[in-house]
């Protein structure tokens, strides 16, 4: 333990750095981090800044193609309202040994409102916003067609890592979309996780005011279940936290190892990478944004070394691999062990390998299963005749599990 203790604490010196922490786009009328909404819906974006500072920060939007490429659109061509809003709602943390202060937006609001549909960027920052602190995605449907999903197993001795097998019917609430077709195409993502989606596909069939989208290859990696932890009360073990710890009046979270390369599927319910923030002391619920607090969360899996970087991610850091969440090998205790500084909570993460093209894989650890649940997101882009930017025309998803 001591072998692995000076190892950790070699390990992610660069996070207190960071001073914003905790980001989350949440969809309140979906409850999830999904952040898709309609016309007239809200998300609710927040983060702490751990100097505990009081900051005005300030935003702006930018739209995208359908393929986050930039459109080149002026502001005034995506929103109506002012270029940038002030980020000037926040509150102190209150009863927590890492002091931070807790931003929060709604957003659209009457500051800011945009006025066409797609893909958009949430920018926030201090002086200009070509240096961002932080950067979320978000999506802005139309709802002019219904986007239904279903999903399929797959069994390819060939191909023996892709698992599941998406189906989509898009069916349109204005009738006839055939004279749209040539400018539509469908964008499929699993989990919320940008690394994993297919794109740019075309109806394999049009039925009057019904698209097809029956591509073989419109297939994914099952992937397994999230590995979970909940530390919402610090001062005890469980939910796969094995040990807590107070030291020089900082909180840390020792997770179980996990084991890598299963060979069979075990069913355990997720939230498809999701997280939420959450305090309970001895049964009282507090408030998380202001009340939850920081632990070096120490996670760790019981492996012999392979000639790949392994790395934690989850949507609790956008699936991002850095040097803040890349695990380092523990000869001594044959183990990969990672520390990451995060606010209090229940996680889903999961741990992914890279490859030599820079690409991630999310199944080599965990393992690849048809049975897996997942998300699946699919997103009906369109660009009719005589309009400049590419439209989100409608949005479905799947979360049931398949058929067994």
């Amino acid at each position: 333990m001591k072998t692995l203790r000076i190892l950790l604490l070699s390990l992610g010196g660069l996070v207190y750095g960071q001073n914003i922490q905790s980001i989350q786009l949440f969809n309140p009328q979906t409850n999830d981090e999904t952040p898709v909404i309609k016309f007239g819906e809200q998300l609710v974006l927040s983060f702490d800044d751990l100097t505990n500072s009081s900051e005005i920060y300030r935003y702006t939007i930018k739209h995208y193609d359908r393929n986050w490429n930039d459109d080149n659109l002026f502001f005034t061509e995506i929103a109506n309202g002012s270029l940038n809003g002030l980020l000037d709602q926040f509150q102190y943390s209150f009863n927590t040994l890492q002091a931070y202060t807790h931003y929060k937006l709604t957003f659209p609001n009457d500051k800011m409102q945009p006025k066409i549909s797609g893909n958009f960027e949430l920018i926030v920052y201090k002086d200009s916003a070509d240096r961002p602190l932080f950067k979320r995605r978000f999506y802005l449907v139309e709802d002019a067609a219904t986007v239904a999903l279903n999903i399929s197993r797959i069994a390819d001795a060939k191909n023996p890592n892709v698992n599941q097998r998406v189906e989509v019917k898009a069916t349109s609430k204005a009738g006839d979309l055939s004279s749209n077709v040539n400018s539509m195409s469908l964008n499929v993502l699993q989990n919320n996780n940008p690394n994993v989606v297919v794109t740019n596909l075309k109806p394999s069939a049009t039925l009057g005011n019904q698209l097809l989208f029956q591509q073989m290859n419109l297939t994914f990696p099952g992937n397994n279940e999230f590995y979970y932890f909940d530390n919402k009360n610090m001062n005890m073990a469980a939910d796969m936290v094995s040990a807590t710890e107070l030291k020089d009046g900082v909180n840390h979270t020792y997770l179980h190892p996990v084991w890598a390369f299963p060979l069979n599927y075990q069913y355990q319910p997720d939230v498809n990478g999701a997280w939420y923030y959450r305090r309970n002391d001895l049964g009282l619920e507090r408030n998380a944004e202001r009340e939850a607090d920081y632990s070096w969360v120490y996670f760790s899996l019981d492996s012999d070394p392979v000639d790949k970087e392994i790395y934690v991610m989850g949507g609790f850091n956008n699936f991002k691999a850095g040097k803040e969440n890349l695990m380092q090998y523990d000869a001594a205790n044959k183990k990969y062990v990672a520390k990451i500084f995060l606010k209090q909570g229940f996680y889903n993460y999961i741990l992914a390998t890279k490859e030599s093209n820079g690409a991630l894989n999310f199944g080599e650890v965990n393992g690849n299963f048809w049975q897996t649940e997942n998300l699946y997101q699919a997103f009906l882009y369109y660009a009719p005749f005589g309009r400049n930017y590419d439209g989100l025309m409608g949005y479905g998803e799947f979360r049931t599990p398949i058929g067994k």
